[in-house]
């Protein structure tokens, strides 16, 4: 966001016990297969200035991680000039690392792009803070960087009695690259080119194994060249201004060393620091340099770039303030928030030109302000842009428009997984739905939202070529709606049919046609909603009650209407159905993807055989059988909460009037894999998504029912907390609130008492002011009644 707007929007910091950036640990979520950076952002930046660590011993992969960088690593190849927070599959970006070095380049960086030139370094050399991130590498140079919305800035401090110089490695990408050029002008001290990449997931299949983005570069010096080279592949060029060749993406999707091309700039003996401002546009040259010259123009000095990017993350934090907690609770907090508005970030150059998915320029118009990119949609659309949408409305509308304008750039299509200006279709189901459903519900409405509700209405009523192919399948089916024919004619997506899992695919199409259903009653299409909200109930069709005798499971069907047998990765042959299967399922096992119909909790209760019974199978999937709790790590009968599928089962006891359940295994999980360390997130970010997970449990609420903006009560970890809304403030006072002390004893909506434990739409817009009683011990009488449990959804009968 331009500091200006910051500034105007975001109120000062009441009651907080220190700036929030101060609390803000990026080193949290770097192991564990968190996947972050730790390196330097503002909010929804566009330039994200990181290290790029060499991989961990004995690893194949280019990188260390997909964020370019592991707690556990213990050398950095260089400091690139982009990355996504949080990521899986083997990453991508990680565009253009610089690299300074303390001697000369004898052979090509290229003929080891993992691991030449890189030097060793120690944590207890390192600083990451939110705007600025510093590392004193083992080769004696000490790095510091910060950014702001489309540029950085970096300062080498080099050791006495070495050469200076620092690589610029133009094709190093963390997943190698099409093509890379780079030119040194040694009369203006810049040096200056271009990365075309993607291959995000290319590994996995041919489908992604190809380039969808050109980044362009400016790197402007404080000082002249002494010295100037250059190689490509293997060939060094002392002397040399000009380079060209990408590192190509090898046979499998990972690039083959030997190949690439980049340059070098050396300065003369004695010199003690190097400062570089860095401007990239994913456009053209020239917009790169007008982005640079608009934010971090010539004569700026590191420290005043540093402090605005620290009075950015200041202003966006403080969006919500909190008292009380611990000092580690504080941190886990802010820093969630902070990887929480990240993503999707700003694409458009400070001109307000992008380029599209069709590979043409484009300018944003209107009431649009900035483009943005980056789009996990199986991810996000659960919390992540809801939490965004309730924050900016501004933003999320401008989000919500940059999907409708991918869409149409891309012949109609809302692919589920977007990197920079490409469709990877990695993931599954069609998240584009609840993730502008979900925008528009948590107030952000300015954005043409009836030409995207009449998009993804189209897109779900007619198949495409894509739709029918097999292409990229599993992980990566071309298609937006894979399978989509059969669900019209079947009403489920039946095995054989393009899919990663035809079960979970089909729960992700009912959570599809739920959000569907939600707009269009918004927009007043009462007929268009009254069909949607109709085939959401589709779930049913998968639901064989007789699946195992302790109850029914979701599990894949034949096209011919017979239950279909399961295979494993480790069975021989096909077998009868078991909740611990896989087959037909996502990233878990139909034992955790059975709770997945959010929209219609009671529906499925139903279906399982009445309250009494789903709530006794919510008992064993949430603990063990001595009672000890299982909600991760404990097998595919049981919660896996690091991952998707499974964040939204906790919220469940509501539903099932045992309200002190939900929050006894909320604070559970918030106390114990939720941490102030590196291994503080558990599993992937994924852009944000998990970490706003985190910031809804800590305040006590959470929207558990994508396309819609109600909140399910839980209980808050602070004494209060304040969420600062253009629409009306949200205060949550829990003066109890405290260590053993998650269950609630009686709340307050807006002064008068309620056992209802769930919040109206109203509530998210409006603001308004939640009083907890907390206590050590649950009050299993607050909420227990069928009419206080949260809505479900389904078709009148």
């Amino acid at each position: 966001m331009p500091l200006a707007l910051a500034a105007a929007l975001l109120p000062a910091l009441a009651g907080a016990t220190s700036a929030p950036a101060d609390l803000v640990n990026p080193l949290i979520g770097t192991t564990n297969g968190g996947n972050v950076f730790p390196g330097t952002v503002v909010p929804f930046g566009m330039f994200q200035f990181t290290p790029e660590a060499s991989p961990l011993p004995g690893k194949k992969s280019p990188i260390a991680a997909p964020g370019g960088y592991e707690y556990r690593a213990d050398a950095i190849r260089g400091f690139a000039f982009t990355n996504v927070e949080g990521w899986g599959c083997g990453g991508a970006s990680g565009d253009v690392p610089v690299m300074p070095i303390t001697e000369e380049v004898t052979t090509s960086p290229s003929s080891d792009f993992r691991h030449a030139y890189a030097s060793k370094f120690s944590h207890a050399n390192e600083k990451a803070k939110a705007g600025h991130y510093q590392v004193k590498l083992d080769n004696g140079v000490t790095a510091d960087l910060t950014s702001a919305l489309h540029s950085g800035a970096g300062r080498f401090a080099f050791p006495a009695g070495k050469p200076v110089n620092i690589l610029v490695r133009a094709s190093d990408s963390e997943v190698g690259s099409e093509n890379a050029t780079v030119s040194v002008d040694k009369a203006n001290h810049r040096i200056s080119g271009s990365v075309t990449s993607g291959n995000f997931c290319g590994y996995i299949d041919k489908a992604d194994r190809h380039s969808y983005y050109t980044v362009h570069y400016v790197i402007e010096f404080d000082q002249p060249f002494a010295s100037t080279g250059t190689w490509k592949d293997t060939t060094v060029s002392k002397g040399g201004t000009k380079s060209d060749g990408g590192s190509g993406y090898g046979d499998k999707g990972w690039p083959k060393e030997g190949k690439g091309s980049g340059a070098w700039v050396g300065f003369k003996p004695g010199t003690k620091d190097v400062n570089i401002r860095v401007g990239i546009s994913y456009v053209s040259a020239a917009n790169a340099q007008a982005n640079l010259d608009a934010e971090v123009p010539k004569g700026t000095t590191f420290e005043s770039v540093r402090d605005n990017a620290v009075a950015a993350w200041n202003k966006q934090l403080s969006r919500i303030t909190v008292e009380g907690g611990t000092p580690d609770q504080q941190t886990t907090f802010y820093t969630a928030l902070y990887h929480a508005l990240m993503h999707p970030n700003v694409f458009s150059d400070v001109n307000g030109e992008y380029m599209g998915f069709d590979q043409q320029v484009h300018k944003v118009s209107g009431t649009q302000k900035a483009q943005y990119a980056n789009f996990s949609g199986w991810d996000v659309y659960r919390s992540q842009l809801p939490l965004v949408a309730w924050l900016e409305p501004k933003i999320a509308s401008d989000i919500g428009q940059s999907l409708y304008n991918q869409a149409q750039q891309n012949k109609g299509v809302w692919d589920r997984w977007t990197h920079n200006n490409g469709a990877t279709h990695v993931m599954n189901g069609d998240p584009a739905a609840p993730s502008i459903a979900g925008i528009y519900a948590f107030g952000a409405r300015d954005f043409d939202v009836k030409g995207a509700l009449a998009s993804l209405v189209h897109a779900a009523d007619n198949p495409t070529e894509l739709d029918k192919s097999m292409d990229g399948c599993p992980v990566e089916c071309v298609g937006q709606r894979p399978g989509l024919e059969q669900w019209l004619k079947l009403h489920y997506i039946p095995v054989g049919a393009p899919s990663w899992g035809p079960a979970a695919d089909t729960l992700e199409l009912v959570a599809s046609e739920f959000a569907l259903s939600a707009l269009s009653d918004r927009m007043g299409d009462k007929a268009t909603s009254s069909r949607f909200l109709e085939r959401a109930q589709y779930w049913r069709n998968l639901f064989d009650p007789k699946a195992t005798p302790e109850g029914g499971y979701i599990r894949n069907r034949n096209a011919d209407g017979t239950w279909a047998l399961v295979k494993d990765d480790d069975d021989k042959e096909a077998h009868a159905f078991t909740p611990a299967t896989g087959d037909g399922f996502v990233e878990g096992s139909a034992a955790q993807y059975v709770w997945m119909v959010p929209f219609n909790v009671h529906g499925l209760f139903e279906a399982m055989g009445g309250m009494a019974k789903a709530t006794k199978r919510l008992d064993n999937y949430f603990y063990q059988p001595d009672g000890t709790f299982a909600v991760t790590k404990s097998g595919p009968l049981h919660a896996e909460l690091d991952n998707e599928p499974s964040i939204g089962g906790p919220w469940l006891y509501n539903y099932a009037g045992q309200p002190w359940k939900t929050q006894e295994l909320v604070r559970r999980v918030l106390d114990t894999i939720w941490l102030n360390a590196p291994n503080g997130i558990p599993g992937n970010d994924d852009l944000g998504e998990m970490s706003s997970w985190y910031v809804f449990a800590a305040l006590g609420i959470y929207p558990n029912i994508p396309g819609r903006a109600e909140f399910i009560v839980g209980s808050p970890i602070f004494t209060k907390a304040v969420v600062h809304r253009e629409g009306g403030d949200v205060t949550i006072l829990a003066p109890n609130a405290g260590a053993g002390k998650p269950y609630v004893q009686a709340l307050k909506v807006d002064g008068k008492a309620t056992d209802r434990s769930w919040l109206p739409e109203d509530f998210a817009l409006k603001g308004g002011t939640l009083e907890f009683d907390l206590g050590n011990t649950p009050n299993k009488t607050w909420a227990s009644k069928a009419k206080d449990a949260p809505p479900s959804f389904d078709i009148k009968k």
